[in-house]
């Protein structure tokens, strides 16, 4: 058991592996599914034989995403809920073991972002960052531990870009939670991203190719690590690039 570490990723470089069914009979929920890194995360787990749960607050988004995993071969199902609320979560968990009977781990995305400066940030804008990024992540834990003690959680917490004094009590708390959890016998682990995502599967390989090693099975010895994920550039396209002469 490794707990307490501060760890970094390498990125990816050379063509993607194929991990072909590493994950079959897996059943693994990925919170804010439809949007930004959690769309890469859930391609990338379905692509290795999960079932995957998109959890997240747009039904038609979710929809859209299932039905692109489903035509690639994958296996997926949309759910709508607001993991900070803790009653959502426990609901989409009963839902969940309705149809499978189990789940034996989540990607829950706590990297929401702050669009105002420290300075101008309304208590509301506060506390808005503290229940999607913190609050959800305390209460998925607590439905893990109540329900399904032998789940993981993997978080992927705020991105080491983002600016602001606010951003440091968040990562502080998640950090905390992480590396404590195996006082209740939990399997968590914290990814830090580079940066925001860029939309491109390829450039944000890096953070799903993370997420692919803790939840494989052969892992599940790993738990109270806290890890940096460098993620390669975004290329800046040039004003004559995106509208040639």
């Amino acid at each position: 058991m490794l707990r307490g570490m501060t760890q970094q990723f390498p990125p990816a470089t050379g063509p993607q592996v194929t991990l072909g069914e590493v994950l079959n009979g897996q059943v693994i929920a990925v919170t804010s599914a439809d949007q930004g890194y959690g769309r890469t995360i859930s391609a990338a787990l379905a692509r290795a034989g999960a079932s995957v749960v998109l959890i997240g607050n747009n039904s038609e988004t979710l929809a859209a995403t299932a039905s692109q995993l489903e035509h690639a071969g994958g296996h997926a199902i949309p759910m709508k809920a607001d993991v900070g609320v803790p009653l959502d979560w426990i609901s989409a968990y009963t839902r969940i073991m309705e149809i499978f009977g189990v789940l034996h781990g989540t990607v829950h995305l706590a990297d929401k972002r702050a669009h105002t400066e420290f300075t101008s940030l309304t208590e509301n804008e506060w506390m808005d960052l503290f229940n999607c990024n913190v609050k959800s992540s305390v209460a998925i834990s607590q439905v893990i531990r109540r329900r399904q003690p032998g789940s993981w959680l993997t978080i992927v917490g705020p991105h080491l870009d983002e600016r602001g004094l606010q951003v440091h009590p968040q990562r502080g708390a998640l950090r905390g939670l992480v590396e404590q959890a195996h006082t209740e016998d939990l399997r968590l682990n914290l990814l830090l991203p580079g940066r925001a995502s860029s939309g491109d599967d390829t450039l944000d390989r890096p953070l799903s190719a993370a997420v692919l090693a803790l939840a494989t099975p052969g892992m599940t010895h790993l738990r109270g690590n806290v890890m940096d994920v460098p993620m390669p550039p975004v290329p800046t396209i040039r004003a004559r690039d995106a509208y040639p002469l």
